[in-house]
């Protein structure tokens, strides 16, 4: 019996996944926002490292409960923006007993495709993934034979909210800004990824695009498995980015299948993924709610 827990260590959301040999025994997601005010700062705050380690040692209990054997944290876009991440490692190590892993945008992509493509058919891909985080969003082609391609983009929900909305709601300039900002950034993943628009099958991963199908579904209540390959056409995406983008906050927290702890960047989040479906000229793209989490498990299940 081999029992693996993979940490996710972002901006927004600190998560947890516990698997044994027969399935998933835990999966938990807390909103941490360890990187709230990095990229003005350069610095993870107080605050955020002091809640990001609470939840880490509360993990380390579950993990301890369920006998875990091999442990992987992964820290991402906020640590590596970050001059004082050490800090926060070094805190993190003694609440979790394990010292996360700053994973670089590539390596974070290559994660965050294996998890979203386990269980899709070869004859689907090429694939293209698309993982919006708090603080980037990575871009992964590739097919049955691997990854072909990965570029992480520093745009995402947390860093665009903090960078250019500033009105509640939001001013049309504001999201334009946000529009305009992504679109710089999709340029960037064209030339760099040759293929990436063309790609037959997007794949969305990652609380923003979970969020969204969860609004379009009307979940009153959290339910993965209904979200999970669920096909999200573009013309819902605009609809929910349209009908978010021009509510307050206090009404944008009653939408059924929105987690009131991400209601204040949501809005940065839709815009990021209708400018991608406009780029990509997509009408729709399949929700995977397995991500960068699985394929960290499934690595260290791999492992002698």
């Amino acid at each position: 019996m081999t029992t693996v827990a993979a940490i996710d260590v972002g901006t927004n959301s600190t998560r947890l996944l516990i698997e044994g040999d027969e399935g998933t025994l835990e999966r938990i997601t807390h909103i941490t926002r360890l990187g709230r005010g990095v990229d003005d700062t350069g610095r993870l705050s107080d605050e955020g490292i002091a809640v990001t380690v609470e939840v880490l040692t509360e993990y380390r209990s579950i993990m301890d409960q369920h006998a875990v054997d091999r442990v992987r944290i992964a820290a991402t876009s906020a640590s590596r923006d970050a001059a004082n991440a050490e800090t926060f490692f070094d805190a993190a190590e003694i609440a979790a007993g394990v010292r996360p892993e700053l994973l670089s945008g590539q390596e974070e992509g290559r994660l965050a495709f294996a998890g979203a493509t386990a269980g899709l058919t070869p004859d689907q891909g090429p694939f293209l993934v698309v993982d919006i985080g708090g603080g980037s969003t990575e871009f992964i082609l590739g097919d049955s034979r691997g990854v072909q391609g990965v570029w992480s983009a520093d745009m995402g929900s947390v860093r665009l909210t903090e960078r250019y909305l500033e009105h509640d709601p939001p001013r049309p300039e504001e999201l334009l800004a946000c529009i305009s900002v992504a679109k710089t950034h999709l340029d960037d993943v064209q030339r760099e990824i040759p293929g990436a628009q063309s790609a037959p099958t997007m794949v969305g991963v990652a609380g923003t695009i979970t969020t969204i199908a969860a609004i379009e579904l009307g979940l009153a209540e959290y339910d993965r498995e209904t979200i999970h390959h669920f096909v999200l056409e573009k013309d819902a995406i605009e609809d929910v980015f349209r009908t978010l983008a021009t509510e307050a906050l206090n009404d944008r927290r009653h939408n059924p299948g929105l987690a009131p702890a991400r209601a204040d960047i949501i809005v940065a989040g839709s815009a990021i993924l209708a400018a991608v479906m406009r780029w990509a000229e997509a009408e729709e793209m399949l929700v995977s709610e397995s991500d960068i989490l699985d394929g960290l498990a499934a690595d260290l299940r791999a492992r002698p």
